[in-house]
């Protein structure tokens, strides 16, 4: 299926990707992550999150309409090319995008300071199909969106500290994910 999905990819780009990553999404198997990002603008953070979830066992990357191209060199280098191997699509309607994986099955888990936030290793504790919502640089997630997911996560810190960057804290989060 692999390989067909290279050859077709060349015929139409963007309607192929996004049929694989939803087929994909749709027809995974438990036990496999998903790793979704909101408005991440910087490329090396982007390649950074294409890169972790590569390495941990991630299915696949949705990224909001605002998210910087994986497709940028400083993308794909920081990434080490991870782009080319993990399924992604950019979602074009990202509004109900959280309420509409939960309907598909998936426990959306937020990676937020939100004060009913919980750490992150206890949120990712026994869920089976997980998507990950990853906020902006700067701004995290809106309040929309930490009310949309399921669960929140923090991951703790020390004293002084209160969050990592976005490429930082996904690679904490789909580490604690690929162990749960």
């Amino acid at each position: 299926m692999h390989e067909y999905m290279q050859s077709v990819v060349l015929v139409d780009w963007t309607i192929v990707r996004a049929t694989v990553v939803l087929v994909h999404i749709r027809f995974t198997l438990a036990k496999k992550c998903h790793c979704l990002e909101k408005d991440t603008t910087e490329p090396t953070n982007v390649g950074a999150v294409f890169r972790s979830g590569a390495a941990l066992g991630f299915d696949a990357v949705l990224l909001a309409p605002r998210c910087a191209d994986p497709l940028y060199r400083r993308s794909i280098k920081v990434g080490m090319g991870a782009v080319f191997s993990t399924p992604w699509t950019r979602l074009p309607d990202w509004y109900d995008a959280l309420p509409d994986l939960s309907r598909r099955g998936f426990t959306t888990v937020a990676l937020t300071l939100g004060p009913d936030s919980v750490p992150i290793e206890e949120a990712v504790a026994g869920v089976d199909r997980l998507a990950l919502v990853l906020g902006s640089e700067g701004h995290g997630l809106s309040t929309r969106w930490e009310a949309s997911a399921d669960r929140r996560a923090v991951i703790p810190m020390a004293a002084g500290i209160d969050s990592l960057n976005v490429a930082a804290a996904s690679a904490v989060a789909c580490y604690a994910a690929a162990r749960r």
